[in-house]
């Protein structure tokens, strides 16, 4: 894969772009040389739908390949589900206008459903303009994007003919949306005048919001369809529930009114990221990104007390300003609470001269903006930790602390896995010059020790990695670091010196007093000194250390693979489906929740406020539910 070169010589990094890449929906801009929006898209998955446009292999047509020769950057904004996105999409592609998308003259009138009323068999379609036709609105929706969408998965469940009038009547046999099972075919007989209605009753209720009460409906139909043997009609029934769960995903990227700016900060390994999203008169316009520079162990909480006085109130000064979002609004969501908002709102509402509210306890629709901020802050904050710039910054320090003759290329790192003793899986990460490297990463499944026994899986792993390393299947580390004290780090001695491996610097990375991050210290192997510190005598980092930072990173990795491994090596023993493995989900919390939402696979995509409104399922179990279909 070819890097592409901007205009002042740098590489755009896309393989590395893509590493770091969540694959949770959302949308995607593509930036030319002088940071212009080229094009706007959605994705259910966003690392796939990125690199399709890299590794089409010349199946590109000459548009898209245009498109990605001028590519200098990408951004990404992580929404919640993939109506989100579209929604979102829809928003931005009006605003900015980006050469590459297709744009459609529209009129400043909101789309609606129409239900006509005046024929035996009605019809349902998109309107827009003046009511002048008798029957019923059902609106106003967003966007025609989230009008259309709404109505294609209507058509799917209830299959409302969409044809006017004059081509109703003028059938003689079925058309083509009779045949993808759009349309029940009231024009040649193929549905009676009774079913039809029902159908329309259904409709009807499902746009009034009474949904619920069509989806038991159908749960029952499908129930009792599956105890006459009728698999075939509950198999329809079980499609019509997931389509009717589709239609009612909640959306929370356009609203009805206001003016808001959501704020959500992040810091990690002494890197911080802060995310604005901008809400204007209901519609959410997109977001920004910024990677202030920190002084030492600087919190979440210190970064946005610091940000928002120094964003807004240059923003005031920019008299030449012309975009919505450049103004201060009046209310304004922050990820965490700070002492000084009363200063602040007065300062800012003197300023903008009106009233100016910052809130950070919320709920419902402004809970789940804040949500959304602060999962696309934690993914900015991946990306960057990720980059090959910051890597080898983080590398050189690293080689100044260690006083190494040269640059360290490949680092390792050890961490163990198990509940109580079960399932114990170790894994072995490792980073390069550019990063982490999971082409690399290995796990080994731990058997033959007594449970719980961390030292005896830590040198069972070391032994089966390094005996292939050492008869030259792969490349020996210059570091190895092991996440643990100096038992551990003895362990790892011992193992490295009965395979006669003595050119690999050995670390245990022991955490601190209350497992505070920042706190951490360097075990070094007992015949090994670290700059002023003695042979074998732990040495503590300042908390804003890049070096520190970088082995932070290599061990959170190494624990985060760890985990995962551990997770699947569980599940697959106890031979559960991923229901099965959240904690307070019994037997029937999954049957209810598989038959609500009409399978495995329409679970997997719902929202967290979807899944709550199913009988017994707390908001609580929702979110427990959605992040283990989530999980990265």
């Amino acid at each position: 894969m070819n890097a592409l070169n901007t205009s002042s010589g740098t590489p755009f990094d896309i393989g590395g772009f893509l590493k770091s890449l969540t694959g949770r929906p959302g949308i995607y801009r593509m930036l030319g040389a002088s940071g212009e929006v080229l094009y706007v898209g959605k994705a259910l998955n966003l690392k796939k739908r990125v690199a399709s446009y890299f590794n089409s292999a010349g199946g590109n047509s000459l548009k898209t390949q245009s498109l990605v020769d001028q590519i200098h950057g990408i951004e990404v904004t992580v929404t919640h589900t993939e109506n989100e996105a579209l929604i979102l999409e829809n928003n931005l592609i009006k605003q900015l206008k980006p050469r590459y998308n297709i744009l459609l003259r529209d009129s400043k009138g909101y789309p609606y459903i129409f239900l006509s009323s005046e024929q035996t068999f009605p019809r349902l379609e998109i309107h827009r303009g003046v009511k002048r036709e008798k029957g019923r609105y059902f609106g106003p929706y967003p966007s025609v994007g989230a009008a259309r969408e709404s109505l294609n998965l209507l058509q799917r469940v209830f299959r409302i003919r969409p044809c006017e009038d004059s081509f109703f009547n003028n059938r003689s046999r079925p058309c083509l949306q009779h045949q993808i099972n759009r349309c029940s075919g009231p024009c040649v007989g193929m549905v009676d005048t009774e079913a039809y209605q029902q159908d329309i009753r259904h409709v009807i209720m499902f746009l009034e919001g009474k949904n619920h009460e069509i989806i038991d409906e159908l749960v029952r139909r499908m129930e009792a369809s599956s105890v006459a043997l009728n698999f075939e009609r509950a198999a329809a029934y079980r499609d019509q529930i997931a389509n009717l769960r589709r239609v009612q995903e909640r959306q929370y990227v356009d609203s009805e009114h206001g003016d808001t700016d959501v704020i959500a900060a992040v810091t990690r390994n002494g890197v911080g990221c802060v995310q604005v999203f901008y809400i204007r008169a209901g519609r959410n316009l997109g977001n920004k990104t910024f990677f202030p520079r920190l002084p030492g162990d600087a919190s979440a909480e210190d970064i946005l007390s610091a940000f928002i006085p120094q964003y807004y109130l240059s923003l005031s000064a920019e008299t030449t300003a012309t975009t919505e979002s450049k103004v201060i609004p009046s209310e304004i969501l922050i990820s965490h609470g700070l002492e000084d908002v009363n200063l602040l709102e007065q300062e800012l509402g003197r300023q903008a001269a009106h009233k100016v509210t910052i809130s950070h306890n919320v709920r419902g629709q402004r809970a789940h903006w804040l949500q959304m901020a602060a999962v696309n802050a934690e993914h900015s904050l991946a990306q960057q930790l990720a980059s090959k710039g910051t890597t080898r910054q983080r590398m050189q320090a690293l080689q100044e602390l260690l006083e190494l003759d040269h640059l360290p290329v490949r680092l390792e790192c050890f961490d163990i896995s198990h509940t109580m003793g079960e399932a114990a899986v170790a894994a072995c990460v490792v980073f390069d010059a550019n990063g982490p490297l999971k082409s690399d990463y290995r796990r080994f499944n731990i058997a033959g020790i007594t449970p719980g026994d961390d030292y005896a899986a830590l040198r069972q792993a070391l032994l089966r990695r390094y005996t292939r390393l050492k008869r030259g299947e792969g490349k020996l580390p210059d570091i190895l670091f092991i996440d643990g004290g100096r038992g551990q780090v003895a362990q790892a001695e011992s193992v490295l010196e009965e395979l006669q491996i003595n050119d690999v610097m050995l670390l245990g990375i022991a955490k601190g007093a209350g497992r505070k991050p920042g706190l951490e210290s360097l075990i070094p192997a007992s015949s090994h000194s670290i700059g002023l510190s003695a042979a074998g005598a732990p040495l503590i980092l300042p908390s804003d250390s890049p070096a520190l930072h970088l082995i932070q990173q290599i061990r959170d990795e190494a624990h985060r693979f760890a985990i995962t491994g551990h997770r699947q090596r569980r599940s697959k023993a106890r031979n559960t489906s991923t229901l099965e493995s959240i904690p307070g989900m019994g037997s029937r919390r999954r049957q209810q929740l598989l038959k609500q939402f009409g399978g495995l696979q329409e679970v997997a995509r719902a929202g967290v406020e979807d899944l709550a409104k199913v009988h017994g399922i707390s908001r609580q179990i929702a979110q427990k539910i959605y992040d283990t279909f989530h999980n990265e």
